[in-house]
């Protein structure tokens, strides 16, 4: 494929990329460095004027997700280099990037990845009917033969793809149903998290990126929301490039391309990851040294700022009164005629999802907090209730679990008002609201574990079930309130959001061609501070705000899907919650468990201090069945959050090792690290396999015997014999020729293929017996037990080479230990 890139993104073409990049940038740095200032006068002006919304009443935690790792198991991915499927153990820490290793121990060496994936801007599909829908879109007008070959063809029926409009398409599979429903909600997280917007503690980088976006994209007569500004800045300017170069490329190497339409769709697919690849490099550079001019200059304009900040306030609203002049006739006549009318409809449309989706969040949390309570009621004692309560910290960061909650607000439909107002997609506002349900979901956690930690400090432990009910009631009531002054707010930017760039487009033409002369009426001074052009959308936005905030207000008044008057506020309702809000998170394990259980955590191979990090999200065990294939194994020592039953003993069954191009990785050898394991290497012992009738049956199950002598192996070479342990089987010998093939077992999994008749005979050495697990077998061992003629032969008549005796026994093991 590499010839594919090469031989159409030759020399020419790289430099017109780059030379369209950096035209791009130039662009939109001139417009960044005058939304820099305009950034930096509203942050200093909000420091020094102060204000603020509703206090929250519920506690907030700085950093939930501190020493923990989200999801870590195995899974089959598809490498385009070879066509071929390979099992990686997948990693996704806190950070929300998705890391490939070849093994498991690869990563508990903290080694590099094979790949690291940031899901900004990618979709998680689960099914490849969706993901045809979208690669079939990828070279409209290119007219080809349709193979009858799949575009991939999946190694099982389970695929999982991240798709993305310019990079690389990345796919995988798993074994079972279960497995993808998992999966596929942790990518989806994966996705949601690095997809929701820059930090809003940034008080001036941050807004000064997104005004400037916004109208450089305005600029180019694109209003509206954009379903790609996601991800950090350097990604944000790669798909705004992208916008534009993407298309010309397609036209200019679209029909190039040779092979049939599969052929052809995969072949672009590999050149536009290297376009993306190649402007994403510079974007991230030039950003880098835009950021860095600016900065430099942010004291002498904060002094600036602070020196002359009354004078400036004054000349901006001399000037807003003069433009609100002119600009209010013709907005309050186009928002009578064109907005007024749909934004109850909008509001509707807005409003139902999402307070179904914060209604079973409140849901899942209380579901979680009566489950608590009949343990406690059951004698789970305080070991419970701790281990309890650190699977309930991390509930709002669990995908599965959250998974109800998120679906909700996937109904969210604006059908027929988004080409009205030119709404690009939905899932803007879907993830803006899925990523507030986690907020208030987690705060809601936090605010009953300080609750509930202040509890037991006063009255102890003796009455548990009542305290946690006591605390639930207090954390529930918050929650409502809070609930509502979230959704609230999210109406009213998820309106604006609709329609000040619809309004904005309208009034344009017949404002634009006024705003220079409002120029003249701002002095020199202050003319970095004060643009026209965002003065003008400000007086667009004070005339949208008033009719938003009526219907938003008036909902709350009929008190549809549960909001609260503004008027229905509880201050002080609990003046000294906010005093724990200062306190450390509660270490539930440590507080009542004593020290951390053997397996508590996972390595934290990213961090690399050697600490423990636990998971939030468990792993699969079907049931009944030992899963050495698994995608998703258990990775041992982690602090899990089970949504099933698992049987006690399943995880001590351990499956058949296979070969990790068709499986599962292999397992590198290690030192021997026991007495034992030393005094083996020392000492090797030969497993062997004997016949004997039930009449000459030993009498004991396990005898051993000193003895001397010597015994000939397979290469010729004598060992003097000291001892013989006798082990005696009921089970009935079978061939090695019989035992069950990995791939029979994958098709047992899968659901596939029944497995035949002879490879479903249990395997003697499977057996249970009474004596230790024997040591690992020797070189000479496996030399003797390989697939040779001579294997598991019966012995009859005068085959005993110890004792001479001529009989027939049931089979039997015999651990020869060589000097």
């Amino acid at each position: 494929m590499g010839d594919v890139v090469s031989s159409h993104l030759d020399e020419g073409k790289r430099e017109m990329i780059t030379a369209r990049t950096r035209e791009v940038i130039k662009e939109f740095s001139d417009v960044y460095e005058q939304q820099y200032a305009v950034a930096l006068f509203n942050s200093v002006r909000f420091e020094i004027e102060g204000g603020g919304g509703t206090q929250s009443q519920l506690l907030h935690r700085k950093d939930p997700l501190a020493g923990r790792s989200i999801f870590s198991g195995n899974l089959f991915q598809y490498l385009e280099e070879n066509r071929k499927w390979r099992n990686r153990f997948v990693s996704v820490p806190n950070n929300y990037d998705i890391n490939l290793f070849e093994t498991k121990t690869a990563h508990e060496r903290g080694l590099h990845p094979k790949v690291s994936i940031n899901c900004a801007g990618y979709r998680a599909l689960a099914s490849m009917d969706e993901y045809m829908e979208l690669i079939n879109d990828s070279l409209p007008g290119v007219k080809a033969k349709v193979s009858s070959h799949p575009f991939i063809k999946c190694a099982t029926a389970f695929p999982l793809i991240l798709w993305h409009p310019y990079a690389r398409h990345h796919y995988f599979c798993v074994m079972t149903e279960k497995e993808q429903m998992k999966w596929h909600a942790v990518l989806q997280d994966c996705v949601r998290h690095t997809n929701n917007g820059l930090p809003e503690d940034c008080t001036v980088q941050t807004p000064a990126f997104t005004d400037s976006v916004r109208l450089y994209r305005q600029a180019k007569g694109n209003y509206g929301t954009w379903d790609m500004m996601c991800g950090a800045p350097p990604q944000i300017l790669a798909n705004m490039v992208m916008e534009s170069l993407h298309p010309d490329l397609r036209d200019a190497i679209g029909p190039r391309l040779k092979g049939k339409l599969q052929q052809k769709q995969r072949s672009w697919m590999l050149i536009s990851d290297a376009v993306y690849k190649q402007v994403l490099t510079q974007t991230s550079s030039q950003y880098e040294a835009l950021v860095g001019a600016c900065e430099a200059q942010k004291v002498e304009l904060d002094t600036r700022l602070r020196t002359d900040m009354d004078q400036i306030i004054t000349s901006k609203e001399h000037v807003s009164n003069k433009m609100r002049a002119l600009v209010l006739p013709k907005a309050e006549q186009l928002l009578r005629t064109n907005v007024q009318p749909y934004i109850g409809s909008i509001l509707e449309a807005l409003m139902e999802p999402t307070s179904r989706g914060f209604a079973e969040v409140r849901d899942v949390f209380f579901r979680e907090l009566v489950e608590m309570s009949k343990n406690s009621l059951n004698g789970g004692g305080p070991e419970k209730l701790g281990e309890q309560m650190d699977r309930l910290s991390m509930l709002a960061f669990h995908p599965v679990k959250m998974q109800s909650c998120y679906e909700k607000v996937e109904e969210l439909n604006l059908e027929g008002l988004q080409q009205r107002f030119e709404v690009s997609n939905p899932s803007v506002f879907v993830s803006r609201a899925q990523i507030l349900m986690r907020e208030q979901m987690d705060n809601s956690v936090y605010t009953f574990e300080q609750l509930l930690q202040q509890s037991l400090e006063a009255q102890g432990e003796e009455e548990i079930c009542n305290a946690i009910q006591r605390c639930q009631d207090r954390v529930l009531k918050k929650y409502d309130y809070d609930s509502s002054t979230v959704r609230k707010k999210f109406f009213r930017e998820a309106l604006l959001q609709i329609i000040i760039p619809y309004m904005l487009q309208h009034l344009a033409p017949s404002c634009s061609t006024e705003l220079p002369r409002f120029k003249e009426l701002i002095f020199e001074d202050f003319s970095r501070f004060l643009l026209v052009e965002n003065i003008f959308e400000e007086v667009v936005l004070q005339t949208v705000t008033k009719d938003i905030m009526m219907a938003v207000k008036e909902a709350a008044v009929q008190r549809r899907h549960n909001l609260y008057r503004d008027s229905i506020v509880l201050t002080n309702s609990d003046p000294n919650l906010h005093l724990l809000g200062e306190s450390p998170a509660v270490d539930w394990a440590a507080k009542f468990g004593g020290e951390d259980p053997e397996g508590s955590g996972g390595d934290d191979a990213e961090g690399g201090t050697g600490k423990r990090r636990k998971q939030v999200v468990s792993m699969i065990q079907l049931d009944g069945l030992p899963l050495p294939y698994e995608s998703c194994m258990e990775v041992p020592g982690v602090e899990l959050i089970p949504e099933e039953d698992v049987s006690e003993g399943a995880d001590e069954e351990q499956g058949p090792e296979q070969d990790e191009e068709a499986v599962g990785p292999n397992q590198d050898p290690k030192s021997p690290d026991s007495v034992n394991q030393i005094r083996d290497l020392i000492n090797p012992v030969v497993e062997m396999v004997l016949p004997a009738t039930e009449g000459t049956q030993p009498d004991k199950t396990i005898e051993t015997e000193a003895t001397t002598g010597t015994i000939t192996l397979e290469d010729g070479v004598q060992e003097e014999v000291v001892s013989v342990t006798t082990v005696v089987d009921d089970a009935p010998a079978k061939s090695p020729r019989q035992k069950t093939s990995p791939r029979l077992i994958l098709e047992q999994l899968a659901g596939s293929k029944k497995q035949e008749p002879d490879a479903a005979e249990p395997k003697a050495e499977d057996q249970p017996s009474t004596e230790a697990p024997p040591p690992k077998p020797t070189e000479s061992d496996l030399k003797t037990s390989d697939g040779g003629p001579d294997d598991h032969k019966s012995l009859t008549a005068n085959s005993d080479p110890v004792k001479g005796e001529d009989k027939i026994i049931d089979p039997v093991e015999v651990d020869v230990l060589l000097a």
